[in-house]
């Protein structure tokens, strides 16, 4: 049955710790280098297939450590505690982990359940005092998303999202061009982001779960890609969807949306986000003096892109693992990812999103 996890699932080489990633050559180099400092201590939140991937990520991380799990289902928090070496103190379920408050062994709790879930777990995370990192999308809209980022600065914890692209080196490496002006003005960009959505009964497809459809899931891929690879934010979008099987994909449950979105620079982007239509994982980006394709462009496995110049060859190392080292070096240190990965990041997909869900009821142009 198919799923995005399916979908952006590939083969990993083995993960290497090393810090934040900002320049790629010096991968290897900081990877020998010893490490003493602080260790962010984590509790995931939602122990399904991509709790589990991130747990075996962290396993490499020197700067991040899993310490607890909150899960609703005790067969999975004993696993857990064996595979993982968690202490029952440590354990908590959904309707008592307020009590984390009381826990000085853990510093952050990553949330990785149902996007309707979010906005409420986030919030209790941010009152109990521990940064919240909460997967992608933040929340089911923007409404949401701005109750999180209020709690947050309330509780002065940081709000993080797993924007895990922000720190994969090839990726990474792009940016790098685009700032330094290697590729001139970005004039436009083409996302692609689609797979054969199998099981029916799951709840990325029930509404109050999941907030949508494909672009709830991966049609975000390219909204957060257009944004990052044309450096701009967008002003105003259009969009279209077409639904071929109503019976699965049900009111307020997208099947294919193509979607526009117009810069201030004059740049448009043009995407696609669907559950019905296999082999779509592609960015495209071109300005005035050169290009770049990636494709694979945001699965779990090595990504591979070429520019103008030539093949991207930086080495590929698990992407959470990655994350997570980056993230404890921005909560301890302050270091900052080329591209933000905080409530506010999250945020700006969020309102897209909503303005794309309008242009698709209104036929119209959405300013943003």
């Amino acid at each position: 049955m198919g799923s995005r996890r399916d979908f952006i699932e590939k083969m990993s080489l083995t993960a290497l710790s090393l810090p934040i990633l900002y320049a790629p050559t010096s991968l290897f180099a900081a990877c020998e280098e010893p490490y003493d400092g602080p260790v962010l201590r984590v509790a995931i939140m939602g122990l399904g297939s991509y709790g589990t991937r991130v747990a075996k990520a962290m396993v490499d991380c020197k700067r991040a450590k899993l310490v607890g799990v909150i899960s609703g289902s005790p067969s999975k928090v004993t696993k857990w505690k064996s595979e993982y070496h968690i202490p029952d103190k440590n354990c908590y379920d959904y309707t008592d982990f307020d009590r984390i408050k009381e826990n000085p062994d853990i510093d952050a709790v990553y949330i990785i359940t149902p996007n309707g879930l979010h906005c409420e777990q986030a919030i209790r995370v941010a009152k109990a005092g521990k940064h919240v990192i909460c997967e992608k999308p933040m929340a089911i809209n923007a409404d949401e998303g701005e109750r999180m980022v209020k709690a947050c600065k309330e509780a002065k914890v940081k709000l993080l999202v797993g924007y895990r692209m922000h720190y994969e080196p090839k990726t990474v490496e792009v940016i790098r061009m685009r700032k330094a002006g290697e590729f001139g003005q970005p004039k436009f960009f083409q996302g692609q982001s689609g797979f054969v959505m199998g099981n029916p009964n799951q709840w990325r497809l029930d509404k109050e779960l999941s907030g949508g459809g494909a672009m709830m899931d991966i049609g975000i891929y390219s909204i957060n890609g257009a944004r990052y690879m044309l450096g701009e934010e967008p002003i105003w979008v259009t969009a279209q969807e077409t639904k071929t099987d109503p019976v699965k994909f049900k009111e307020g449950i997208d099947e294919t949306i193509t979607f526009q979105m117009g810069f201030p620079s004059g740049a448009v982007a043009s995407c696609l986000s669907t559950y019905a239509m296999n082999h779509l994982d592609r960015f495209y980006m071109t300005g005035e003096k050169g290009w770049v394709e990636m494709q694979p462009s945001t699965g779990y496995g090595p990504i591979k892109g070429r520019t103008h110049k030539g093949e991207l060859n930086q080495p590929h190392v698990t992407h959470q693992t990655l994350q997570m080292e980056g993230m404890a070096q921005l909560i301890f240190e302050d270091v900052q990812p080329l591209v933000p990965v905080d409530g506010e990041e999250g945020l700006r997909d969020l309102k897209i999103i909503d303005a794309i869900f309008h242009a698709v009821k209104t036929g119209g142009k959405v300013p943003l």
